[in-house]
């Protein structure tokens, strides 16, 4: 049966404002950018630059930074139907350190936990081939009880569920309760997505990529997708010997903040094409170095199917 929208993206619009100062913590940057952010907001984005029916369900305020994200959208042609602009809450904002490591961020939550169940009609479940979320939209309530119910009549209707694990204690300081909403989540067999700093954040102690590996299948995901920086990627599918391709080598990284959010849109647009486990990782490592190398999200002047051109 043929479904009409790709990918549903659930989760956080935030506004990004990334750092100019190089190597910089948030206390000793002076000034930033504004840019559009948020993990699920840059897969949708990502994924419709990529000729996908991208949907995303968020929440922005009414204010002037809401409508620099519908206005946004607008030039992305990126359709902001399920996207609630509310007058109680203003729009959500990241402070973000400009680093080629793991940034440093400083989050002021507002709208994006206001999602509700409304915006995701059962209709539009029985239309989308993959449900994508994350552990920072999954934080906080009313937006994890919505999440959480939709994702499992998702799953009931045949639909494919995706979660990045991008735990943080600062935005999720109950790590025991984060642990059960994902187990909770991973019971319907989402790929995975997480790095090792997530590892050692989710688990509070390092952990091996074996044992982290044998957590998430144990939990119900048959896919694990475990990225290591600069090293590569490991992908280990429930059953088989994990999968390890390296990064492609990089003269310079401008900015590490999204390069998660581009791999994974990359080894997604793949799989949804049908690829092969190897080929989704050589597409989501490509689209991360064209990241790596850019601040803010991935270029404009280049044409992104022209690039992956990703075989089955």
């Amino acid at each position: 049966m043929s479904r009409s929208i790709d990918i549903l993206s659930v989760g956080e619009i935030l506004i990004d404002f990334i750092g100019h100062q190089k190597e910089a913590d948030i206390e000793t940057t002076t000034d930033y950018k504004r840019y559009l952010g948020g993990s699920p907001t840059n897969v949708a984005v990502n994924m419709t630059r990529l000729g996908l029916n991208a949907r995303l369900v968020a929440a922005v305020g009414h204010d002037g930074l809401g409508k620099f994200v519908l206005s946004e959208f607008e030039n992305m042609k990126l359709p902001s139907d399920g996207v609630a602009v509310l007058d109680s809450y203003p729009t959500s904002v990241i402070l973000v350190s400009r680093t080629s490591g793991t940034p440093d961020f400083l989050a002021y939550r507002e709208a994006d936990k206001e999602i509700y169940e409304s915006q995701i009609p059962d209709e539009d479940l029985k239309e989308t081939r993959l449900f994508h979320t994350t552990c920072f939209a999954l934080s906080k309530n009313p937006a994890r009880t919505t999440i959480t119910n939709r994702a499992a009549k998702a799953a009931a209707l045949g639909c494919k569920l995706s979660v990045d694990v991008n735990y943080a204690p600062g935005i999720w300081p109950e790590r025991s309760e984060a642990q059960g909403v994902i187990q909770q989540y991973c019971s319907f067999n989402p790929l995975v997505k997480l790095s090792e700093d997530d590892i050692l954040r989710y688990f509070g102690r390092e952990v091996s990529h074996e044992e982290a590996f044998d957590y998430f299948h144990r939990a119900g995901a048959d896919w694990v997708c475990l990225t290591l920086g600069a090293k590569g990627v490991k992908l280990s599918v429930n059953g088989d010997t994990p999968i390890f391709r390296k990064a492609l080598p990089l003269q310079h990284v401008a900015d590490a903040t999204g390069a998660g959010d581009a791999f994974w849109s990359g080894f997604l647009y793949a799989y949804l094409k049908k690829s092969k486990p190897q080929v989704c990782l050589q597409a989501g490592l490509t689209l991360a170095a064209i990241k790596l190398q850019n601040v803010g999200g991935l270029p404009q002047d280049i044409n992104l199917i022209d690039l992956l051109a990703v075989e089955t």
